[in-house]
């Protein structure tokens, strides 16, 4: 799970849960030119995909460590061998976040951690079973057509996507973890968290 770049402002959840996904696919390289009508019906696929994606145990081995701040990282899975690393010091800084935005209702205490691992998990689940050409098949991208053949097209960062809409709905979230995403994006760029709102300070 990465850190994008996102924009610097304040009111950060203003954007809805597709509106994210879309500034993601907008920002994969490939995507450049692409028309924002079709990166938002990318977008809406990927998400409604991973939202329909059954429970999936994370299958690769898991492993707790620091350093992910340097590398804009709260998670990451790495194939050889299958290894989902989560970075503590990105995940206790998520949980600050969630507390000075006042957005805990969306994202309950633990709630960061148990998120990047449920992402990762799907990442694990397509990259070693067939779920990924079912992904290719529900984005309805075709890399090549020759008559009634068509061979579906990889869509760059729509796995990401699916991962973001399986986290929220597997964990109960109110928003995706996209918007958390993007609220650290803008603390790695300069833009510090509000303090603490009172409301948030209770829930607490």
């Amino acid at each position: 799970m990465t850190v994008k770049n996102a924009p610097a402002r304040a009111d950060l959840a203003a954007t809805d849960d597709i509106g994210w996904a879309v500034r993601l696919l907008a920002a994969t390289p490939t995507h450049e030119h692409r028309e924002p009508e079709l990166l938002r019906r990318w977008a809406r696929a990927a998400d409604a995909f991973g939202s329909a994606l059954a429970p999936v145990a994370c299958r690769a081995r898991i492993v707790e460590r620091d350093g992910g701040l340097e590398l804009g990282l709260l998670a990451r899975y790495t194939s050889r061998p299958p290894t989902v690393e989560l970075y503590t010091d990105t995940i206790d800084l998520a949980e600050r976040v969630v507390d000075a935005r006042g957005w805990r209702a969306w994202y309950p205490p633990g709630s960061v951690r148990a998120a990047a691992l449920a992402h990762e998990a799907v990442h694990v689940h397509l990259h070693h079973g067939p779920a990924k050409a079912a992904l290719k098949r529900a984005l309805g991208h075709s890399a090549l057509r020759l008559g009634r053949l068509r061979v579906p097209g990889h869509v760059a960062g729509a796995e990401e996507v699916a991962a973001h809409a399986y986290a929220r709905t597997v964990c109960g979230l109110g928003r995706s973890p996209l918007l958390l995403t993007a609220a650290l994006a803008a603390e790695a760029e300069g833009t510090p968290t509000p303090p603490p709102a009172r409301d948030a300070r209770r829930e607490n």
